[in-house]
């Protein structure tokens, strides 16, 4: 099967809406950019290679770059390389990024109070160079999974009152966090780890911002409960067998199934290979039929 992108971008759902921001469903995460592991755990990559990747990808027509300002390693700051590449920006482009987690110089993690929040946001502004955010998604940690999430999302809607930020999210949120963000000012996204086996809470999560007219944009739908060190080493018998089907990729078809979950559904794959950004920007047009849909929806025992 052919990587090459769709070759009408604007087919039906192929859009979604942020706020009153209109992006392509297949967008591009930036947090691979910086090394062949994020958080400088591996190699940097080469700069002049991110920068080309990035400027492929909006000519593939991306449209929605998530960032943050902690996507950085020893020698490398995703938001930098975004800025080098791709400024003066597209005016349809859509810049995301997170804030409450932070990183010091040294690479120590550490988590913002509400007061420091606009320090973040300020942060990322001059490292994109620009003079307001597209959509700021508040990180909850996980510490405060249960917990209240009111004074770091009334920090972020008062920022937002001041024209620093356009639109706000939530990322690794329950659906109890997204009624009482929603209660303080609209969220237009929440950003959730979720992909092929995700539990029923999730789910039901993921239908709910449907009813809401919400995106949802899905991380880790590649890489699953490989997280940050990319996809676990072994795919389930299902997925390796549609994958051989199309002929593709088992990212491919992870991808084509995450955006299957529903027209408000984003993908934000990220990579710093090129060839890896063809084939995920191939993904958009991959057609998988409803049986495949529903044996990759309910796996078995074994690829559970």
């Amino acid at each position: 099967m052919s990587t090459s992108p769709p070759a009408n971008p604007g087919a039906e759902h192929s859009t979604w809406r942020l706020g009153d921001l209109t992006v392509r469903r297949v967008g591009f995460g930036a947090m691979r950019l910086t090394g062949t592991e994020p958080f400088d755990r591996g190699l940097p990559r080469d700069r002049d290679r991110s920068i080309a990747v990035l400027r492929r990808a909006v000519e593939l027509g991306v449209d929605h770059i998530d960032t943050a300002a902690y996507y950085f390693s020893s020698t490398r700051s995703a938001n930098e390389l975004i800025n080098r590449a791709l400024a003066p920006y597209p005016e349809d482009l859509v810049i995301s990024t997170k804030v409450w987690p932070g990183r010091d110089p040294s690479g120590a993690w550490w988590w913002a109070t509400p007061e420091q929040l606009r320090g973040q946001v300020e942060e990322n502004l001059r490292q994109l160079g620009r003079d307001h955010l597209d959509l700021v998604n508040l990180r909850v940690p996980p510490r405060q999974r249960n917990g209240s999430i009111a004074e770091h999302f009334g920090a972020l809607a008062e920022l937002r009152d001041a024209g620093l930020i356009r639109h706000l999210g939530v990322s690794h949120v329950t659906s109890e966090q997204l009624t009482e963000a929603r209660a303080i000012a609209p969220v237009v996204c929440v950003q959730n780890p979720y992909g092929i086996g995700a539990p029923s809470e999730d789910r039901a999560l993921l239908r709910r911002c449907g009813e809401l007219g919400i995106a949802f944009v899905p991380f880790f739908a590649i890489a699953g409960p490989g997280r940050e060190a990319g996809p676990a080493a072994e795919d389930g018998e299902a997925v390796r067998a549609v994958a051989h089907a199309h002929g593709v990729s088992v990212a491919q078809v992870r991808l084509a199934w995450t955006l299957r979950q529903g027209p408000h559904v984003l993908a934000i794959p990220g990579t710093g290979d090129p060839d890896h950004l063809e084939q995920n920007m191939a993904a958009g047009a991959l057609r998988l039929s409803e049986e495949e849909i529903a044996r990759l929806t309910s796996p078995g025992p074994d690829e559970a």
